[in-house]
């Protein structure tokens, strides 16, 4: 299913899983439980020369369809991650003196993700009062990010070609997202839970401003926060 949706235009593929998720939602909604939480969180980028650390906050929706499975929505942001590149700059012309320029690029990336997809309690279950519970989850994500380089020393890029581009870009990514939590209850309905979170980038669309374009952002975060049982 992956490898024929990953064919499709990204527009395409986000209304498919847009879709997908509604029809979950409409499919079991006789099954009225819903909770909200909310958390903050670190993230790594694992990326070789794109390696940072940044903080984030998420926003979840959460549809108990039974004790133990049900469906998610959430959004995602994250502050500022920074890394620097050693790069080369090389002449467009023969005749341009010095022929390559070694420089520094230090860049800033951000983003804000978007995701759906299935929540299942491996052990226990979504409105238990007294004991721990585990699960699991998987979906589909959108990653809309930004990037910020800076060139040291500054490159004239109308005679030299430079790896990434200086200045602000704007990315996108579809993102397979992958999860483990747990949780314990603190009554009246609210749980505090830990998790540990995986975003795949799943698509390429290279971007000029972006030095490492294949298979990235990979990131990895872990977050603590509360859930509220409605």
């Amino acid at each position: 299913m992956l490898i024929i949706v990953t064919n499709f235009p990204l527009k395409k593929r986000l209304t498919i899983f847009l879709c997908f998720f509604f029809c979950l939602v409409t499919a079991f909604s006789q099954f009225p439980r819903f909770s909200l939480a909310t958390d903050v969180g670190a993230q790594r980028s694992f990326k070789k020369e794109q390696q940072y650390w940044a903080v984030g906050h998420t926003v979840h929706a959460l549809f108990h369809f039974s004790p133990r499975d049900g469906a998610y929505v959430w959004i995602a942001y994250y502050s500022d991650g920074k890394f620097h590149n050693t790069l080369i700059a090389s002449a467009k012309s023969t005749m341009t003196v010095p022929q390559l320029i070694f420089y520094r690029n230090d860049a800033s990336m951000r983003f804000k993700h978007f995701s759906v997809g299935w929540k299942r309690y491996l052990k226990g279950q979504f409105d238990s009062e007294e004991k721990e519970n585990f699960y699991a989850y998987g979906g589909f994500g959108l990653m809309l990010g930004r990037v910020i380089n800076s060139h040291s020393p500054s490159i004239d890029t109308s005679m030299y070609n430079v790896p990434v581009k200086p200045g602000k870009g704007n990315f996108k990514r579809l993102t397979l997202d992958l999860g483990l939590g747990w949780e314990t209850p603190l009554g009246a309905d609210i749980f505090f839970y830990l998790e540990g979170r995986a975003w795949l980038p799943t698509t390429d669309y290279p971007s000029t401003f972006i030095f490492v374009n294949n298979n990235a952002p990979l990131t990895g975060m872990v977050n603590a926060g509360f859930r509220v049982l409605f």
